[in-house]
């Protein structure tokens, strides 16, 4: 049975999604090793170009020429679509409602209590 073919979106979160597990700049080799199925470096490296014009990636981090390390950890990247998504829509207390009414007893009681120090 072939694989099914990975969308640009999909394929850019497994190589940030790689880069954070990691902790260190990696080169498109070392991410294609990394995240295995049968991806052409051809393809890894124009993911990590993506990235990098997307300013979400940075090149030769900490003098490995051809490395790539995240700009911002995935916590920080995270907030950052959140803050985007949220300036995108003007109503922003229906958007925060949905996003509430979303969360499980769990993390509905972490955000109640982030808030109360907040």
């Amino acid at each position: 049975m072939a694989e099914l073919r990975r969308g640009a979106g999909q394929l850019e979160a497994e190589v940030l999604g790689t880069l954070w597990a990691t902790g260190r700049a990696l080169t498109p080799s070392e991410v294609q090793e990394r995240i295995g199925g049968g991806l052409a470096y051809n393809t890894v490296h124009t993911i990590l170009k993506r990235l990098w014009d997307k300013g979400l990636v940075i090149r030769d981090a900490g003098g490995r020429r051809g490395a790539y390390r995240p700009v911002k950890d995935a916590t920080e990247h995270a907030a950052q679509i959140m803050h985007e998504a949220l300036g995108r829509e003007p109503d922003h207390a229906a958007v925060l409602e949905r996003f509430v009414t979303g969360l499980g007893p769990d993390d509905e009681e972490m955000l109640r209590k982030l808030l109360d120090t907040a």
